[in-house]
C-alpha cells in the first residue's frame, strides 16, 4: 500500500523550555519535514494552553510556508465557531495570494479550550451555539468563492479580499464525531478524520461520510485522511521511553508542558489508565517496520492511503527523527 503522509503539528512545549521555542521547533520541523517529501504540513489551534503553543494557526501557517518550497501548509484546523467566517476568508485569501497553490484551511467546532476561555474568545458573550455551526460553514464558503448564498445579506455588497485570481484555498473538515462527518458530507467537503484523539469506531463514521456525500463543484469524490499518534525510533525501547512522557502527560489531562524523561521517572505511571473522560487514546509506538505497518492498517480500515502523522515528544531531536524514520520506510521522496 502506497502511503500519503502530512503532519499535524500541535507545537507541544517541552518541559524546561519555552512557548517561543515551542514555535521555533514547529518551524524547524516543517522544514525538515518539506525535505522528507510529507505531502501535507498542517498546525493546530490550542488557547490557555502550557503544553501546546499553537494558539494562532493562520500565523504560523504564514511562517512556515515562508521558510518551505514544496509542501502544502494549512491548519488542523481553525475553530470557526470563535471568528468570524469574513474575517477567516480574508485571513487564508491572504496566504492564497502569498504562497498561490500551497495554502489549506482545516476547520472544526471543538473549543480547543475550557469553557472560561470560550468566553473569552467571545469577547464575553455568549459562546456561539453548535447548531449555528453549518452556517457559519456555508457563510466561509460562500466569502472565498465569493459566490455567497442569495439569502445572505452580504451577497453583491461584501466581497472578500484579496481579489485573488487563482482558486481559492481548499477547505477541509475536521471531524472526531459522527455530527462533523454528516457536515463534511454534506458541504461536499474533505474529511479530516482525528483518530489519535477519537478513535472510536471512525471506520464506521468514515463510511458513512462517503456513502451520504453530495458531490460539490471541487470534490467531486469524498476525499479522507485519518490523523494517528505515532511516535517511532531506531528501537522498541527507545520508542516505548518516547512515549511514557505523552502517556505521562495526557494523564494529568494535558496540564502544563511535555514532562521530561526524569519528570516520566518520578511520576506515579499506571500503564492501564486512559485519559481524563475515559477514551483510550492509542498511539502507534515502535521501529519504522512496526510504525509503518499499522499506519497501512489504519489506513486499510479507514479505506484510505492518505494519513496525518501526530507525534508529541519532550525531546525536539526525537521528534523530527521520529518524522524522519517514518517517511523513509514509506518511501517518500
Amino acid at each position: 500500500m502506497s502511503l500519503q503522509l502530512g503532519v499535524l503539528d500541535q507545537s507541544p512545549v517541552p518541559s524546561g523550555s519555552s512557548a517561543s521555542q515551542a514555535l521555533a521547533n514547529s518551524i524547524h520541523l516543517a522544514t525538515q519535514c518539506d525535505r522528507f517529501g510529507y505531502h501535507r504540513y498542517w498546525v493546530a489551534e490550542h488557547h490557555n494552553s502550557d503544553g501546546l503553543a499553537g494558539s494562532a494557526p493562520e500565523i504560523l501557517v504564514g511562517q512556515i510556508a515562508a521558510v518551505t518550497s514544496r509542501i502544502s501548509v494549512g491548519t488542523g484546523g481553525i475553530m470557526l465557531s470563535h471568528y468570524s467566517p469574513y474575517k477567516v476568508a480574508e485571513t487564508f485569501r491572504t496566504l492564497e495570494a502569498l504562497f498561490p497553490g500551497r495554502i489549506e484551511l482545516g476547520i472544526g467546532r471543538a473549543p480547543g479550550s475550557d469553557p472560561v476561555t470560550m468566553y473569552a474568545l467571545a469577547n464575553g458573550d455568549q459562546p456561539r451555539a453548535v447548531e449555528q455551526y453549518p452556517s457559519m460553514v456555508r457563510e466561509l464558503l460562500g466569502f472565498l468563492d465569493n459566490d455567497l448564498p442569495s439569502d445572505s445579506p452580504f451577497r453583491g455588497r461584501v466581497r472578500a479580499m484579496p481579489s485573488a485570481t487563482g482558486s481559492p484555498p481548499p477547505v477541509w473538515l475536521l471531524a472526531s464525531s459522527v455530527d462533523s462527518a454528516s457536515f463534511a458530507a454534506h458541504f461536499g467537503l474533505p474529511l479530516g478524520w482525528a483518530h489519535f484523539f477519537s478513535p472510536a469506531n471512525g471506520p464506521e463514521i468514515v463510511a458513512a461520510y462517503r456513502r451520504e456525500y453530495q458531490p460539490s463543484e471541487r470534490f467531486p469524490e469524498p476525499v479522507v485522511a485519518v490523523a494517528a499518534g505515532v511516535i517511532c525510533a531506531d528501537t522498541e525501547a527507545e520508542a516505548e521511553t518516547l512515549a511514557d512522557g505523552v502517556r505521562v502527560w495526557r494523564q494529568r489531562g494535558l496540564a502544563g508542558p511535555i514532562p521530561s524523561p526524569e519528570e516520566v521517572a518520578r511520576s506515579v505511571h499506571n500503564p492501564l489508565a486512559i485519559d481524563p473522560g475515559g477514551r483510550p487514546r492509542p498511539m502507534i509506538v515502535g521501529t519504522p517496520d512496526r510504525v509503518l505497518t499499522e499506519l497501512e492498517e489504519l489506513g486499510a480500515q479507514h479505506a484510505t492511503d492518505e494519513l496525518f502523522v501526530v507525534t508529541i515528544t519532550w525531546d525536539h531531536g526525537a521528534r523530527v527523527r521520529s518524522y524522519e524514520l517514518v517517511a523513509e520506510a514509506a518511501g517518500l521522496s
